[in-house]
């Protein structure tokens, strides 16, 4: 019941079928397998075995899959590392997961100097140029049961130091399963994997359904708009997952106008709130986007929009106030009050899910893993409402929520009005403190390209559009906004930068050196 035994079992089933595409150059299935069995022999030869931790470091290449697939069939754990991260950080995560060996592709200049860490083997090198022993090629993926830990997937760590999620070979296939029920992918569709494969974005709601159902995968190396509109009508793709700042980058490419988009049914947007603007257009052009909620510990996925109903981005379907839409075909939500009693239609509460798709639970943490769950059901932290149509509305964080005046405010909710804005081209709200109402919500504010952003004009906009209460009463313009390798904005380091107290308010340097944009804010009437 492994996963690493999708690669054998496809090879069996279509074996001539392309698998993989990269810089144009393609891999059937008979071959990918091949190249995994090869690999895990040389692995079984190093020591390799039955829950080993297998690191990987590298790009979106065949050679991820040579060792996600190669650690499957000897039923290891593939631990994929984010290659955006420094070399500290990394250490971190190899030794919190205990690797038993470090695949790489590439000069390995971000990684930890040796002899720090567990051995390496760099994939694309000679260290792989002679064939294992015959009998130390596995022979069939070694039985494991499914609720045997397949991948580790360390989160962002915005809260401190990251953990790992332990997915199981089930919630991998469940989790596929849901996204093949959901958006009737089939065996003739051309994915491009253009988000890094070390998260679970691009990893479940895309690349595993595609091959599970014996479709390929076209590889980025690291995405690029203009390339990615290239591959799109060199291979006709058809399917693609990306958060927000992608599809924006797409849509703002100079040949998005001119791009034979025809081949495209699902894209799927993920990852961030995404903007009523954007949605309208990629409707104009035919291609609608579905908004998408997950997160790593659900392998991710949680909540889908219905591509032509609820939550759906076609023409005439309003979109929702942030990601939302209808939980996945073998996926249960909840959305509960602080003292987990079920919250009224209408009602902001906790989002709880839980399904065969939810993680064992953190690497080697107990406390973190039982604070995570509340009878069964995952607490993952966001905020959420239920509409009358039964459409899930996920709102934010819980953690970063304003409290003004007793009034919740969510700063997503207010983000995603600021971003109407013609002037607006990417936004933050966080929260200040006040001594009248407790605490307020500030904005900080990027200009549209060629546009210069009036403060008091943009806060001006948002009475008759957001309750008094949630408009921010300050604002300030910043050249941009720190965001995490998914896209998410870093709301930590906005609060740093443009909080009470930071040093745009006190007319101080910025960050590196560099001088920080002269505050202009507008302060509009109290809530």
């Amino acid at each position: 019941m492994s996963v690493g035994s999708w690669a054998e079992r496809r090879a069996r089933r279509t074996p001539h079928r392309t698998a993989l595409i990269h810089r144009d150059s393609a891999i059937g299935y008979a071959a990918m397998y091949g190249r995994a069995r090869r690999l895990a022999g040389v692995l079984r030869g190093r020591g390799v075995g039955r829950g080993d931790r297998v690191a990987f470091f590298g790009p979106n290449q065949p050679a991820y899959f040579d060792a996600f697939f190669a650690a499957g069939l000897l039923g290891a754990v593939f631990v994929p590392l984010n290659t955006r991260l420094a070399a500290p950080e990394i250490a971190f995560q190899l030794a919190d997961c205990g690797a038993r060996v470090l695949l790489h592709t590439g000069a390995a200049s971000a990684l930890p100097a040796p002899p720090s860490g567990p051995p390496r083997l760099r994939l694309d090198t000679p260290d792989l140029a002679d064939p294992p022993a015959p009998s130390s090629a596995p022979a069939a993926a070694e039985p494991v049961p499914p609720d045997a830990p397949c991948v580790i997937l360390y989160t962002s760590g915005t809260a401190g130091r990251p953990k790992g999620a332990v997915l199981t070979h089930a919630n991998l296939t469940w989790n596929a399963v849901n996204m093949l029920v959901d958006t009737d992918l089939t065996a003739g569709e051309v994915a491009l994997v253009a988000a890094p494969l070390f998260h679970a974005g691009a990893l479940g709601m895309l690349a595993l359904p595609v091959l599970l159902k014996g479709g390929a995968c076209v590889l980025m190396d690291a995405f690029d708009a203009g390339e990615a509109l290239r591959l799109i009508e060199r291979h006709r793709v058809t399917a693609m997952f990306g958060v927000p700042t992608m599809y924006h980058r797409i849509a703002g490419h100079p040949a998005w106008s001119s791009a034979d988009l025809s081949s495209l049914r699902t894209l799927v947007c993920g990852g961030a709130p995404v903007p009523e603007d954007l949605a309208d257009v990629y409707a104009r052009r035919g291609v609608p986007l579905r908004w998408g909620y997950g997160l790593t510990e659900a392998a991710p996925g949680v909540l889908l929009a219905d591509g032509a109903g609820a939550g759906g981005t076609g023409a005439g379907a309003e979109p929702p106030a942030g990601l939302g839409g209808l939980p996945h075909m073998f996926t249960d939500v909840r959305v509960v009050r602080p003292d987990l009693t079920e919250a009224a239609p209408g009602e902001t509460g906790e989002l709880l899910t839980r399904g065969p798709n939810v993680m064992a639970g953190y690497w080697r943490r107990a406390q973190e893993t039982a604070a995570a769950f509340a009878s069964g059901w995952l607490r993952t932290g966001d905020a959420a409402r239920v509409a009358p149509d039964g459409t899930v509305h996920v709102v934010d964080r819980v953690k970063d929520v304003i409290i003004s005046g007793g009034e919740n405010v969510y700063p997503a909710e207010v983000e995603l009005a600021l971003l109407r804005h013609p002037d607006v081209a990417d936004c933050a709200v966080i929260g200040v403190p006040d001594p009248l109402w407790g605490e307020v919500g500030h904005a900080v504010l990027v200009a549209a390209a060629g546009r210069r952003v009036d403060p008091a004009q943009v806060l001006a906009s948002l009475p008759g559009r957001l309750a008094a209460y949630k408009i921010p009463r300050s604002a300030v313009v910043a050249p941009a906004l720190p965001r995490n390798g998914t896209g998410k904005l870093d709301r930590r380091l906005v609060a740093a930068a443009y909080g009470a107290g930071a040093p745009w308010a006190e007319g101080a340097t910025g960050r590196a050196g560099q001088a920080a944009p002269e505050p202009r804010s507008a302060a509009p009437e109290p809530p």
